[in-house]
């Protein structure tokens, strides 16, 4: 079976890293953003985040994605929030027909840089983690092997219809039907590949899940053997504990800021 993902080998120390460790920097850098009370913390974790890439090889992908849901998101909450929030007090700019204040200009950064946050780590372990690796990861922390295989066989669902709907474009455009132009040339020609590619792909899964049946898949009370072993580096356990203290670290500073201590 074929397990894909947006995943491209690149021999770098990001990728030889455990995929449980990968999904704890999402935990632990997306609550820690979350729970800040300012956007500080946000934009120093995306600034990692970004030299973390640079270290994986995947700079000008990770700019592209943080940068193309950014700009927009950034502008459209700082009109909402920053002209029309309840909690503006601070005027800092008088527009005519409304005024920006501080207070809500700070609360929308601070939801821009969250959703960045959790987004570009996302995007990190997406990049540098193959499907397998991930689900044998979850599979070594106790994760059912009927629950793995749900993992998988959902996370390939998008790549194998893409793969599916581009055959059959091409199927298609070899026997002369138009599938390029303009915006209702596309729409009429992508609306009949739609049954086809769904119900493809519902059969697909449905076979491979009778073929591991037939293979002993549901058998309990047997050990079980995999083909694929989830990849570790010497640099997980010290970047777990890390990633821990750096949560309650900011979890505790966060609780001493509202309390009015700091």
């Amino acid at each position: 079976m074929e397990m894909s993902n947006d995943f491209v080998p690149k021999n770098t120390i990001i990728e030889k890293m455990n995929p449980n460790t990968k999904l704890l920097a999402i935990i632990s850098l997306g609550i820690s953003t979350l729970i800040f009370p300012n956007p500080a913390l946000g934009l120093g974790v995306l600034i990692f985040l970004f030299v973390v890439s640079c270290i994986a090889k995947i700079q000008k992908t990770f700019l592209k994605v943080v940068l193309g849901f950014g700009i927009p998101i950034t502008v459209m909450l700082l009109f909402i929030q920053g002209l029309y929030s309840p909690k503006n007090k601070t005027i800092i700019a008088d527009l005519g027909f409304a005024q920006m204040g501080l207070e809500g200009v700070l609360y929308a950064l601070k939801i821009v840089v969250t959703l960045l946050v959790f987004l570009g780590a996302f995007l990190l372990m997406n990049k540098t983690t193959h499907i397998s690796n991930l689900v044998a990861a979850l599979t070594d922390l106790g994760l059912p092997n009927k629950a793995g295989y749900l993992v998988l066989a959902t996370l390939n669902v998008v790549p194998q219809m893409q793969k599916r709907m581009s055959v059959i474009r091409q199927s298609q455009e070899a026997r002369g039907v138009e599938t390029q132009g303009g915006l209702f040339n596309r729409i009429k020609a992508y609306i009949p590949l739609l049954g086809p590619v769904i119900l493809s792909s519902l059969i697909d899964m449905q076979e491979r899940g009778m073929t591991l049946e037939t293979r002993g898949f549901g058998i309990n009370g047997v050990r079980r053997t995999t083909y694929v072993k989830a990849t570790r580096s010497p640099m997980d356990k010290p970047l777990n504990v890390i990633l821990i203290l750096f949560l309650l670290i900011v979890l505790i500073l966060t609780l001493l800021m509202k309390f009015g201590i700091l």
